[in-house]
């Protein structure tokens, strides 16, 4: 039986499901790379280079173990442009009998893949994608019946399903989660871990020419481009990291620091997301580390809690809300994301240090995201779609079912508290507690009121007042009204004056920032 197995650009591992009963020898693995889907979105440079060259070592990959590997590039004259139409291609060449594809990661390429059968008039087969720990039918399971999804509960029952970090019946350590010992900020250290920095190959030279060749308005920098485009290089960063970093990662994984884009993370995201790397094992790897006493349980239950609780979590949420989740807009934001989220240049250091490391790598770290970048959009009331679709844009490890649910849900509160129970939002205290992004800034963090004062602080105070309708009965942010309302009047009116000045200068243009 000839069978056709397309392999999707996410999809870059040798146990795929849709290869796990089928003959190498009837089987013909098609990739491809079209402009459908490389321009749905004004992609990263480096997102785009990552993607093709991670693509191109994969297919030589397969190769190498015994696959037939059709493979077209994207300046092919040939290249039809989308992925259905390259389908209908090699259908023509190979008259197979059948289709087997590994299920898509994202609503908008399921519904193409659901439409190949009727489209082409031969057998569709859509494979679970075992890579991933929890299947929609697990996680809708767990979910029904709940009032709340907290994804605390989640986690937990993750552990137990998996044992990681268990001693018998009982959490490691005796407790779930030690989220509270890792808020310590860093200060600059000559001995800092750094990742691996690869060199790019003649593949990679090759899409870094293709793409600042095709793409030369999209936004982002290829000058930084080192990542990993190989399962091999992707293992050996992971080895750098639970060798140099995880002992530290816990406790200093909230922490920013002017010109260091690494700190302790393991820079593996894009890895795991795009499959080159295997969740589980990288989770086992670390338990292993905390087993034999070369790091704490605080960094290794911090670093498993993102892959088995919240990345799990996340994936269980996007499939379970729909594709009309990235339509929802609880606090009514409508504003325009500010034009310097696409150039840095702002008088505000922590964003214009966020953003820039940002445009320049396709790379900031969750709290940098979501404190930094997510906090600001969401105090002056931007749109959250246009933020999730820059988030989409901007982020190496971005793709739709991981980024939606922490752009839109937990960043910028859309969803009314589904994922986050509460906004995550904060006047420049924050900030300056957890970073040095404040020193050089010509903003006073220490300061509401006046031409030289943090615009955090003024936009965090009229966001919590602006909002009191929908969120004031939220237990999370009653402290926080409780020091408002300690406010005197006239404080109060100064404070959201201050704040009306700044987002009428913001909606000016770029002088206004």
């Amino acid at each position: 039986m000839r069978t056709l197995v397309p392999i999707l650009g996410d999809q870059l591992c040798l146990t795929l499901s849709s290869l796990a009963d089928v003959d190498p020898a009837a089987t013909i693995i098609l990739m491809v790379e079209v402009a459908e889907e490389a321009g749905y979105v004004r992609h990263h440079k480096a997102k785009l280079a990552y993607i093709f060259s991670a693509m191109r070592h994969h297919a030589a990959a397969l190769r190498a173990a015994g696959w037939t590997v059709e493979y077209v590039v994207l300046d092919d004259p040939a290249n039809s442009g989308s992925f259905s139409g390259e389908i209908a291609r090699a259908i023509g060449r190979h008259d197979p009998d059948r289709i087997i594809v590994t299920e898509a990661g994202e609503w908008r390429v399921a519904a193409m893949l659901e439409a190949w059968e009727t489209l082409f008039g031969i057998p569709v087969k859509i494979c679970a994608d075992t890579r991933f720990l929890v299947s929609h039918a697990d996680f809708a399971a767990w979910a029904d019946g709940r009032k709340q999804h907290v994804m605390e509960d989640f986690y937990r029952a993750m552990r137990r399903k998996t044992g990681l970090l268990m001693d018998g019946d009982k959490p490691a350590g005796g407790r779930w989660n030690f989220d509270k010992d890792n808020r310590k900020p860093a200060k600059a250290d000559m001995l800092m871990p750094h990742p691996i920095a690869f060199a790019p190959d003649a593949v990679t030279q090759e899409v870094l020419a293709l793409v600042e060749r095709m793409f030369p308005d999209n936004p982002g920098s290829l000058a930084q481009f080192d990542y990993a485009v190989t399962a091999e290089e992707a293992e050996r960063q992971a080895d750098r990291f639970f060798r140099e970093a995880m002992h530290d990662f816990g406790r200093y994984e909230d922490a920013m620091v002017t010109g260091e884009r690494h700190l302790w993370h393991s820079i593996l995201s894009p890895y795991l997301n795009s499959g080159l790397l295997d969740p589980l094992d990288l989770c086992r790897r670390a338990e292993a580390e905390y087993r034999a006493g070369r790091a704490p349980l605080n960094s290794v239950e911090g670093y498993i809690r993102q892959i088995i609780g919240w990345r799990e979590y996340v994936r269980g949420i996007y499939w379970r809300e729909g594709p009309t989740y990235v339509e929802r807009n609880f606090l009514e934001h409508h504003r325009p994301l500010p034009a310097f989220y696409w150039t840095g240049d702002t008088d505000m250091h922590c964003l214009r240090e966020v953003i820039g490391q940002t445009l320049a790598t396709a790379h900031a770290h969750h709290i940098q995201r979501l404190m930094v970048a997510g906090n600001f959009a969401l105090l002056i009331g931007a749109d959250p779609a246009q933020v999730h679709i820059w988030y989409l844009e901007i982020y190496l490890d971005a793709y739709e079912w991981v980024e939606l649910p922490n752009t839109l849900g937990m960043s910028q509160y859309g969803d009314g508290g589904l994922l986050g129970s509460k906004p995550y939002v904060s006047s420049g205290a924050y900030i300056n507690r957890m970073s040095d992004y404040c020193g050089p800034c010509r903003y006073d963090v220490t300061k509401r009121v006046g031409a030289d004062a943090c615009p955090f602080n003024a936009l965090y105070w009229d966001f919590l007042a602006r909002h009191r309708p929908r969120i004031g009965d939220n237990r999370r942010l009653a402290m926080a009204y409780r020091n408002w309302d300690r406010f005197a009047p006239e404080d109060q009116a100064a404070l959201r004056e201050q704040a009306a000045a700044f987002l009428t200068k913001l909606d000016a243009g770029p002088e206004g920032d």
